[in-house]
């Protein structure tokens, strides 16, 4: 038997979408598992020992109709018997028909449901791991039993000893807190202003005197020298600039080693949960929290600035919030983020 799980575009997506083959491992012990995904985000899953190949989706597909179409063609040869949809998105839908597979499971869309043989709806109301029990209704459909467990990275030792190295290399101190920041988002509504997030670094070195690492790919630079400005000069004796993952598999083994991650909702965030480190995360006004607030705990805490202020979402659709994300972030200003952070550092420090 082959399967076939399809979950396109972002990172923290494709990695919640792996807790579906270990449950498929456990169903089907002998078939083939296959994971289609965007090519920028399969270091998130290399080396899971329950995925037998990925199949990459890459940008020549994505701008290309004629290339998709090819993609799709390819995917006919591979004789797949179940094809799980999570994107559920026009390529994906492409990509499904053109499997030919016995069985093809999505979500119920008025539009695309004659293209899958089984189709669930998605749940809705506020139930935390909204995410993640979405997914696993998909499972549901072809009676997999599931239950709800966290992603999981996984790293080789010797990733795992190069990035201690690295660290060792600009003298980090192991015996001192080491935060990992986040410290922007993936869109302008998606990041804490950056002058209220330079507030934040400067309360978490006054508490904690830690040693504070960014989260950043080189073309950011200049918006995290600005960060960096902003702060305060104690804070910036703490901060190491130079260090940082230049592919995506040494932030994790960076990340591996810190004491926790701080900053703005995203992958992220998902991948520090799925390394087991501790979390404390600052969602966009926009975003549903519900949704995506995984296994929130001890560990890992969450702040959004419907927790302090609801009255401003009262009968506010999604759109009009997105809309309205810089106005509503001029709002989430530090001091109502800080006694919660403090908190958390109290913990994990």
């Amino acid at each position: 038997m082959k399967i076939l799980v399809i979950q396109q575009k972002m990172i923290g997506d494709v990695l919640t979408s792996s807790i579906l083959f270990k449950h498929l491992r456990v169903a089907y012990p002998l078939a083939t598992l296959d994971y289609l995904i965007n090519s920028h985000t399969s270091a998130v899953v290399e080396h899971n020992p329950y995925i037998d190949h990925l199949i990459l989706f890459s940008e020549k597909e994505e701008s290309s109709t004629i290339a998709l179409l090819k993609f799709a063609k390819q995917i006919t040869l591979q004789n797949y018997d179940i094809v799980i949809d999570i994107y559920s998105k026009l390529s994906s839908n492409i990509i499904s028909y053109a499997s030919k597979a016995e069985i093809r499971i999505s979500y119920h869309k008025w539009y695309s449901s004659w293209i899958y043989t089984n189709t669930v709806n998605e749940q809705s109301d506020a139930l935390l791991n909204l995410a993640l029990t979405n997914r696993l209704l998909l499972l549901d459909s072809i009676k997999v039993k599931s239950t709800l467990e966290a992603p999981k990275i996984y790293l080789t030792s010797k990733e795992i000893n190069a990035g201690k190295r690295l660290l060792e290399n600009y003298n980090i101190d192991f015996n001192t807190p080491i935060y990992m920041i986040s410290i922007l988002g993936s869109s302008k509504t998606k990041t804490y202003p950056l002058n209220f997030m330079a507030k934040l670094l400067d309360g978490i070195v006054k508490e904690t005197k830690a040693q504070l690492l960014f989260n950043y790919i080189p073309k950011q630079i200049e918006d995290v020298k600005h960060v960096y400005e902003l702060c305060n000069s104690t804070t910036k004796a703490h901060i190491y600039l130079d260090v940082f993952g230049k592919s995506l598999r040494e932030f994790l083994s960076l990340t591996s080693h810190c004491t926790a991650l701080i900053g703005n909702e995203g992958g992220a965030v998902n991948m520090a949960k799925a390394l087991d480190i501790p979390t404390f995360t600052i969602f966009s006004p926009w975003i549903d929290k519900a949704a995506w607030s995984l296994f929130e705990n001890h560990q890992n805490v969450s702040v959004h600035l419907k927790d302090f202020k609801p009255v401003l979402y009262k009968n506010k659709a999604t759109k009009s919030v997105k809309k309205d994300a810089l106005k509503l972030y001029s709002i989430f200003k530090p001091k109502e983020i800080m006694p919660r952070l403090t908190q958390f550092l109290k913990t994990f420090s």
